[in-house]
């Protein structure tokens, strides 16, 4: 490599580090957090949780909240058919509204009634809120609530759509927004100018319907930035500048449950829980392990230490050593889980669809749930939590058609 590709690449590097850095520790800035890893090693999940405040929210929603500062932001579906879309801020210290914006959308609005057209988590680089919606309809604004920039995809890209809803959620890598609009018919992703919403690429994609979410996997931290973007066939991973294809995994993943990355290996959702050692010279990733019997449904893994863990089906939460995949210890939670769990330094938070908060405490010798706080669900219209948490510092933040709350303690 020439001096001058070097200086390149180290310049684009430390662009990309210092755009992904987030301004304050505490941020929690996309789907699953920072690195999409679910695991913030300073936040503190509460011993004896409790609600510090709860903010209304204007419409449906299954997009988990995400923090920037002290500013928390949430996006909603609201109207006879979700043709509103919401993008609300709340102060992250109070639950006080500091901004609303609505958006029509141009796309379609149906979806399976357990979901809704909010299903998309929004993410940010520090500076600009992206947010998507299941109708393809993708808009950016800075964090006082400009408008930026607006896609309307559908208009683009007419036959994209998936009759259950759409909820792949995007990320934002240096200066592209990485967008997953998969599904049986016009299959595709999308890098786009987080700058102008204009296409940088545009990849085709399996016709196949996929609920994952992209992720960024690193060989090391003087290493550039790779996405991968996970479907039915596998994993592939992608330049995010460019859109070239770098390494595939052909093995199969799951259409549901995002792997997850941690000191450069891949636990990917393959056949149960397949760990990769990906490489640096364009040939498939080495497979260290792997375990059909970490069967993550559903639901995302998390690595915690030395551990991964699972939930399956049955609410079940699986520990496994995470150089080996041997599995240990298994630890019945109050389920069904939708929305997936995360990790705050050794401890699990996770929120059953009934509104169960539970905090695990995993160096227990057979884990043990250590708190719980039932959230006041609304009833009457039989409220159920689908969303993944948010941690920020020593908070947990939680979302429902109705409702987004701050637990403490």
């Amino acid at each position: 490599m020439s001096l001058s590709r070097t200086i390149v690449r180290s310049s684009l590097i430390t662009v990309y580090c210092l755009l992904n850095t987030p301004a304050f520790s505490a941020d929690w800035p996309q789907f699953r957090g920072p690195g999409s890893a679910a695991y913030a090693a300073d936040a503190v999940a509460p011993a004896k949780p409790k609600i510090d405040w709860s903010a209304s929210l204007p419409g449906r929603g299954l997009a988990s909240p995400i923090i920037v500062g002290d500013k928390v932001f949430v996006t909603c579906s609201s109207g006879p058919g979700q043709e509103l879309l919401h993008v609300i801020c709340f102060k992250a210290s109070d639950g006080s509204k500091v901004w609303e914006r609505q958006l029509k959308a141009t796309g379609r609005t149906m979806t399976h009634a357990k979901t809704a057209v909010a299903a998309c988590t929004p993410c940010s680089d520090g500076k600009r809120l992206f947010a998507l919606w299941s109708s393809n309809d993708l808009a950016a604004f800075d964090l006082d609530g400009n408008l930026l920039w607006l896609r309307g995809l559908t208009i683009d890209y007419p036959n994209a759509s998936n009759s259950l809803g759409m909820a792949s959620s995007p990320i934002v890598v240096g200066e592209t927004v990485v967008t997953m609009i998969e599904n049986d018919s016009e299959s595709y992703t999308l890098g786009i100018d987080a700058n102008t919403g204009r296409n940088l690429w545009k990849m085709e994609r399996p016709k196949s319907a996929n609920w994952t979410s992209p992720l960024v996997w690193q060989a090391d931290k003087n290493s550039a930035p790779v996405t991968l973007l996970q479907s039915s066939k596998g994993i592939v991973a992608v330049d995010a500048a460019t859109g070239s294809r770098l390494w595939e995994y052909e093995d199969g993943a799951s259409t549901m449950s995002s792997s997850v990355v941690a000191d450069g290996v891949l636990y990917a959702a393959s056949k149960g829980i397949t760990a990769l050692k990906p490489k640096t010279n364009g040939e498939a990733p080495e497979q260290l392990w792997r375990s059909e019997q970490l069967n993550p449904s559903t639901i995302s893994p998390v690595v915690v230490g030395d551990h991964v863990f699972i939930i399956n089906g049955a609410g079940v939460l699986n520990e496994a050593n995470r150089l080996t995949g041997e599995r240990g210890w298994k630890l019945r939670l109050t389920g069904p889980f939708s929305g997936s769990p995360v990790a705050a330094g050794k401890n699990i938070v996770a929120v059953s669809e009934k509104g169960v908060f539970q905090v695990v405490d995993t160096t227990a010798k057979e884990g043990a749930v250590i708190a719980t706080l039932q959230l006041p669900l609304n009833a009457e219209t039989k409220e159920l939590v689908l969303s993944t948490p948010a941690l920020s510092g020593k908070h947990v933040f939680v979302r429902t058609d109705s409702t987004l709350w701050r637990i403490g303690e």
